[in-house]
């Protein structure tokens, strides 16, 4: 396993996530059954976010999180969705307008966020964490922009430890989904790397290691969804 510090080439990523943002949504729905919309829901919940708070949503891609996270803070709450790749932001503004809610969607890096210290109330990321170039500098930067007691929220993909479940969820990951993920957006290719970095990077106790690693969080825990399927992990900053 590569060093969890050392994270893909993000002009690679950038590529990668281009190709794919037109098919991203049905092609996660249907590699998901859906349950993807459920998890964002409960990290919502689980991150404590109420009426009025400041939420940035980093690596937002299409919007999805950010627009449970301004459902859930209201009116008088603001929500920013951030991305890097301007070809996966450019579809959340017309959802968010759909169901009438008003979201900042902007272009930005996790790993060099331009907003100042101590500005939200709740920082999260989905599915993006493992992409960046330096997950490590992209929580701390997380954590900077988060206020004293506020949290920062993650949701990944990882692995189980029953060996049943493990096996057929390997041989999902390996043989359905490149193939799910290549017939509605044309590039299996993409899917093929999405589904070898969820297998290389560290979930569990070992990303609990890496968020205390960075020196920026009070407190860390994490919650299994569906025996292993994905994880969120909330850390107070």
């Amino acid at each position: 396993m590569s060093s969890p510090t050392s994270g893909p080439d993000p002009e690679k990523i950038h590529s990668l996530f281009s190709s794919i943002a037109g098919g991203y949504d049905k092609a996660n729905d249907w590699m998901t059954f859906g349950l993807a919309h459920s998890w964002r829901k409960t990290l919502v919940r689980e991150s404590g976010a109420k009426s009025g708070d400041y939420v940035l949503d980093c690596a937002t891609g299409t919007g999805d999180l950010a627009i449970e996270f301004k459902k859930t803070v209201g009116v008088s709450g603001r929500v920013i969705g951030s991305d890097f790749c301007a070809e996966m932001l450019a579809f959340a503004p017309a959802k968010a307008k759909a169901l009438k809610l008003e979201i900042i969607f902007e272009q930005a890096d996790a790993m060099n966020l331009p907003y100042q210290d101590s500005t939200f109330d709740v920082v999260s990321i989905a599915y993006g964490i493992r992409n960046v170039g330096d997950p490590i500098k992209a929580l701390r930067e997380m954590a900077r922009v988060c206020k004293p007691g506020g949290c920062v929220m993650i949701l990944e993909t990882g692995d189980t430890h029953l060996p049943i479940i493990s096996s057929a969820m390997k041989f999902y990951f390996k043989n359905v989904v490149p193939r799910i993920g290549g017939w509605i957006t044309g590039r299996p290719q993409a899917y093929d790397y999405l589904n070898k970095s969820s297998l290389s990077f560290p979930s569990r106790e070992k990303f609990l290691q890496l968020m205390n690693s960075t020196g920026s969080f009070k407190e860390t825990s994490y919650r299994s969804l569906m025996g292993g399927a994905s994880f969120i992990y909330k850390a107070r900053v």
